[in-house]
């Protein structure tokens, strides 16, 4: 009896013994990997609350408060015009603080950019509270809009869209040039499309042969495009998306396109007479002398 107590002791204090083992490993490897933890934590960039939407948006909808939510972003990547909790130590102009996105007693906000689910919410991509997703929200401060009369040839055969820039060639007859018929030449350079017909959806994919476009454009350029819209025909040439280059400013007419050099007039040099008057009584008579110089 006394050495099965003696065999049972002996295995309880050997799996006590294990059991603590055991223990002192697991509290081992929790330590480490909290150790791991903290280390990556210190290591990682800042991270701050952003507002994000929770659903697809399309334009025109209306931006609700249950249509947001909070995510984490890192704090050295935040898209420029993202609303955030906390502005503390980010550059001023960087970032909109929260609490604007739908301040009290205001009117909705509309979409006036597609969003994709879970997307950072940007001030350019909604109206203002209570301003509609019509053209005067995609206006630049001191910017107009101006209507341009186009069909399939001067519209690039309907591959136009909202947020587009073209180069504006106008084609008319020059009065100063005579004998050169009509004369094209480039008016406006990269000029933004706001909407295409009454279709403002930057998102818009599909190809529409409108028959009106309208540009930004300062009231400078809407004097000139109103001026060469009234006295000749307005083409546009679709301006590359990653094309930051400037074009020159070009002109053609009749003679340059076909290559004819302008003719020169030839100058016919008359030959010199010289004369001396003979009076002869009453008489007076004309008669040719050689020149002498």
């Amino acid at each position: 009896m006394r050495l099965v107590f003696a065999l049972v002791l002996m295995a309880g204090i050997g799996l006590a013994g294990f059991a603590v083992y055991m223990a002192q490993n697991y509290m081992s490897d929790m330590s480490a990997e909290r150790d791991k933890l903290l280390a990556a934590q210190a290591a990682a960039p800042p991270m701050v609350d952003v507002v994000v939407v929770n659903t697809d948006k399309e334009y025109g909808q209306v931006l609700k408060k249950e249509d947001v939510k909070w995510m984490r972003w890192q704090k050295d990547s935040l898209p420029k015009g993202v609303f955030v909790r906390e502005t503390d130590g980010l550059p001023k102009g960087l970032v909109e603080e929260s609490s604007t996105l739908f301040p009290e007693g205001k009117r909705d906000r509309f979409v006036i950019t597609s969003m994709q689910k879970f997307e950072p919410l940007l001030v350019h991509k909604v109206t203002n509270p209570g301003e509609d997703a019509g053209l005067t929200s995609r206006l630049g401060k001191g910017m107009r809009a101006f209507a341009v009369r186009v069909d399939v040839s001067s519209g690039v055969s309907g591959f136009l869209r909202p947020g587009d820039r073209v180069d504006v060639y106008w084609t008319g007859s020059a009065a100063e040039l005579e004998g050169s018929g009509e004369v094209t030449k480039l008016i406006e350079s990269s000029v933004k499309l706001i909407a295409v017909d009454q279709i403002a959806d930057t998102a818009r994919t599909t190809p529409v042969i409108a028959r009106t476009v309208t540009v930004e454009a300062s009231p400078q350029q809407v004097a000139q495009l109103t001026q060469a819209q009234s006295t000749g025909k307005l083409s546009l040439s679709l301006v590359g998306a990653e094309d930051d280059t400037i074009a020159e400013v070009s002109q053609v007419d009749q003679r340059t396109l076909l290559g004819i050099a302008e003719k020169v007039p030839v100058v016919v040099e008359q030959e010199r007479v010289c004369t001396t008057k003979i009076r002869r009584g009453s008489e007076v008579i004309i008669q040719e002398i050689p020149c002498t110089n």
